[in-house]
């Protein structure tokens, strides 16, 4: 597979944008872990529809007109894992749920440490809202984004 992928500078920092042909792909943290979204080598700099439309619709949420996204998407996980972003995504802006409120929307709620390890994973942060997911008390707990930006996203998506 081919991969195509673009920097954009936004509020928390800048982002790298990642696609595929006719998808999204990943959104990676400055700071991102190489381990934690495990993607091959990728040509940089080129014009590529999804990535244009992507940066639009970041630009967009970024500004406050935007509060969810219209991309094609294709994350890269398990069956679980795929669950599990798909649980995420139906996070609305400004809402928070807790792990074992997502393990439970997807029939394992047993599973709510296995559900922070799959949002660990999520290769389309922001997009995928997984900085929408809090600890059972409420309290913030692990980002790829850092924790600073984990709080900044929810002020200002509660704003």
């Amino acid at each position: 597979m081919t991969l195509y992928e673009t920097g954009l500078l936004s509020p928390v920092g800048e982002l790298t944008l990642i696609a595929s042909e006719g998808a999204l792909v990943a959104l990676l943290w400055p700071d991102d872990d190489p381990a934690r979204v495990r993607l091959p080598a990728r040509q940089a700099g080129l014009e590529h529809p999804v990535l244009t439309a992507a940066a639009q619709q970041l630009g967009e949420y970024f500004s406050g007109v935007r509060r969810s996204f219209d991309l094609p998407l294709d994350p890269q996980g398990t069956p679980f894992q795929r669950d599990v972003w798909t649980a995420l995504a139906s996070i609305p802006f400004g809402e928070t749920r807790s792990y074992g409120a997502i393990a439970a929307q997807i029939g394992r709620p047993s599973a709510s440490r296995a559900v922070g390890a799959a949002n660990g994973r999520n290769p389309l942060s922001i997009i995928v809202p997984c900085h929408r997911v809090i600890g059972k008390a409420g309290g913030l707990t692990g980002f790829a984004g850092g924790m600073e930006t984990k709080a900044w996203l929810l002020s200002f998506e509660s704003r």
